[in-house]
């Protein structure tokens, strides 16, 4: 994890997370809350799921970031996929309550998305490292030597 980008993505994995924590608790607890969980149980299963995402996701196996996407996105994407159509029928059944839900569930599909993103990168990057100190000599070819002029086939570099 050298990206800044991958730190604030992680950051906001675990934000998200302490969220929803929140508020299975407070739907636990039956205390009034800014939104409610779709199904308590899933819901309590589902933050587990994410802890083990989180720690595959830190030590950047992309195995974490597809069982974080699915599991986010079967379990959000429902909730997405109604209140985006009840949006475009009819926007005054929706409303304020609806509207912070289609959020908060947008967020939860968008961040897992994000993340699989950057671990796709992420194995680019480390499939075709820049490394400043070599890359002088090895890429570039005004320092390229092909042969010596005694034609001893001496090679200069170590590739």
């Amino acid at each position: 994890m050298k990206n800044f980008s991958t730190w604030l993505l992680t950051c906001f994995m675990v934000m998200y997370w302490i969220f929803r924590v929140m508020v299975t608790l407070m739907a636990q607890l039956k205390q009034e809350f800014i939104i409610t969980p779709f199904n308590e149980i899933i819901e309590i299963i589902l933050l587990f799921v994410v802890l083990l995402c989180l720690v595959l996701i830190v030590k950047r196996k992309m195995l974490g970031a597809l069982i974080y996407l699915l599991a986010y996105g079967m379990y959000f994407g429902s909730d997405v996929i109604t209140k985006m159509s009840t949006l475009i029928e009819d926007a005054s059944q929706l409303g304020l309550a609806g509207y912070t839900g289609l959020i908060i569930s947008l967020i939860g599909i968008i961040i897992p998305v994000s993340i699989l993103l950057d671990l796709l990168a992420d194995k680019n990057r480390k499939a075709h490292p820049k490394d400043k100190n070599t890359d002088w000599f090895y890429k570039n070819q005004d320092y390229d030597r092909k042969l010596d002029e005694r034609a001893d086939k001496n090679n200069y570099r170590t590739l």
